[in-house]
């Protein structure tokens, strides 16, 4: 099992330091994500799929967090809503997340890539008859 580098957050101040995992990275910017207008859902792998029948949300589905020597790195995988303008959306998923984590962290983040992996039709209607 490898372990995941730790983001140091804090300045020498003599109280100690503080450092934020990836994980925390992850679930900052799902739950940002989720909060944009146009958005039908996150894509997960396998794993996430699992874990989410079994009842248990997962908040980091979707969102994969890097951390580079040019800083961090965040990528989307989602799947829009049909009929919504997918530059705006996806410039709106990236403002919310990049304000999000500066608020909560501290945070500069270098880089969040919007991948559009999919798009979610409307539902029919089964109740309406067809004319």
């Amino acid at each position: 099992m490898s372990e995941q580098p730790l983001v140091n957050v804090s300045d020498n101040t003599g109280l100690g330091s503080v450092e934020i995992a990836p994980e925390v990275i992850e679930v900052i910017a799902g739950i940002a994500a989720s909060e944009v207008e146009g958005l039908s859902s996150m894509r997960g792998n396998f794993a996430t799929g699992v874990v989410e029948r079994f009842g248990k949300k997962s908040h980091s589905k979707g969102v994969k967090v890097e951390l580079t020597d040019n800083g961090i790195l965040i990528d989307l995988f989602v799947v829009l809503n049909f009929g919504v303008s997918i530059p705006e959306v996806a410039q709106k998923l990236q403002t919310n997340i990049r304000n999000s984590i500066k608020n909560m962290t501290a945070l500069e983040i270098a880089e969040i890539n919007v991948h559009v992996v999919g798009i979610q039709m409307e539902k029919e209607d089964p109740q309406l008859p067809n004319e």
